[in-house]
């Protein structure tokens, strides 16, 4: 059952900083995020070389961009690094890496247009104030990662994915209603400009 409100995510820390490991790629999460995945899917274990992925889903607009200075959008600056990969579900991600140290901040999913940011929670300089909302994907976990027990307390895991409705607070949910919209709006326009073509 989802949560009533977002109290599951503490609020109080945002906004919140992070960069990559140069120091180059600066960003603020204005926000807190809709939901933190821990994904221990095979895809995850071999893109980050770790035992798992820990991503901060956020729209893209509650993310700053505050250095390098005056970089709007990403597009803007040859600070950044756009690493388009295959993913899993086939609709492949692109990361956005700085591409001094190449350390990813954040990906975008193909099916989430530009509107939805995956942030690597460990690119936060408070990142132990970001746990995971959720374990997904545990069927294919490392035999050694020992997970809490959700009985007594833990978040949610899953073995593989879950329902949105089942899981992410009511507040959370709002926003990605909104975010949708956004989503489908992008692409209409997208589709009208190929259809000119």
């Amino acid at each position: 059952m989802a949560s009533s409100s977002s109290s599951d995510i503490n609020t109080a820390i945002y906004p919140l900083s992070g960069g990559c490991a140069c120091g180059k790629i600066r960003y603020r999460m204005e926000t807190a995020p809709l939901f933190v995945h821990c994904c221990h899917c095979t895809w995850c274990q071999r893109e980050t070389g770790t035992a798992f992925a820990l991503n901060a889903l956020i729209e893209s607009d509650r993310v700053t961009i505050t250095s390098p200075s005056g970089a709007a959008a990403k597009e803007t600056t040859d600070a950044f690094q756009i690493t388009k990969v295959p993913s899993a579900s086939g609709g492949g991600q692109t990361f956005t890496r700085c591409a001094e140290c190449l350390i990813a901040v954040w990906s975008v999913y193909g099916t989430d247009g530009d509107s939805m940011y995956w942030v690597r929670v460990g690119t936060l300089d408070r990142a132990e104030c970001v746990p995971p909302s959720i374990h997904i994907y545990t069927s294919t976990k490392l035999p050694w990662v020992v997970l809490p027990d959700e009985k007594s307390g833990g978040v949610p895991v899953r073995e593989e994915t879950y329902r949105m409705k089942e899981c992410w607070p009511v507040e959370s949910q709002e926003r990605m209603k909104v975010l949708n919209l956004k989503i489908k709006a992008e692409r209409s326009e997208e589709e009208k400009g190929l259809g000119k073509m």
